[in-house]
């Protein structure tokens, strides 16, 4: 094994050893937007997970039946949702069931 991380961690730096080396162009200016494209993967792919702890926040407080806890969750998520929109994360249909779908939870329980 490659990562020296601790045991049952997602081991994502072996993965890309083993699926990223390969260059992909012959050309210079080719080669540089695929460092380019990689690098904006990256920061896409750490966004995008950011947005769907936010979501699972909310969720998990919902399942534990807390209001007060889902409701700082839901206000927590909501700014993150949106920023994605505008970031090109997500679109703005998906981001608006997103907060739809996670209000009816946090409004079901104060029902």
């Amino acid at each position: 094994m490659i990562d020296n991380g601790p045991s049952g961690a997602n081991n994502t730096r072996l993965f890309e050893l083993r699926t990223r080396f390969i260059p992909v162009a012959n050309i210079k200016s080719a080669q540089k937007r695929a460092r380019q494209a990689e690098k904006t993967r990256k920061h896409n792919m750490g966004l995008r997970s950011m947005m769907r702890t936010k979501i699972k926040n909310v969720v998990n407080a919902c399942d534990a039946g807390d209001k007060e806890a889902a409701a700082a969750a839901y206000k927590d998520a909501v700014p993150v949702i949106d920023s994605m929109i505008n970031k090109g994360i997500v679109t703005k249909n998906k981001a608006s069931r997103h907060k739809s779908r996670l209000n009816a939870r946090v409004k079901a329980l104060s029902a």
